[in-house]
């Protein structure tokens, strides 16, 4: 995270590093892919991130670990 609470900026040297190193694709074909191909290729490799809890479950851990 940066400073200001945002994202910082995308980590493209890794992103490079597994597209054209580990899944051996050509820059070409690396550089045409969209996010979302990208993301795909990298959840095969990386395995997919969990998914957010449901609201119900959120709710639970709010009242089991309240803020003081």
């Amino acid at each position: 995270m940066t400073a200001a609470g945002g994202l910082g900026e995308f980590p493209w040297e890794h992103a490079m590093a597994l597209g054209v190193g580990v899944l051996r694709l050509s820059p070409k074909d690396f550089w045409s892919m969209t996010p979302r191909e990208l993301e795909r290729a990298m959840s095969v490799h990386f395995g997919r991130a969990p998914a957010a809890p449901k609201r119900s479950e959120f709710a639970a851990l709010m009242a089991a670990y309240p803020d003081k």
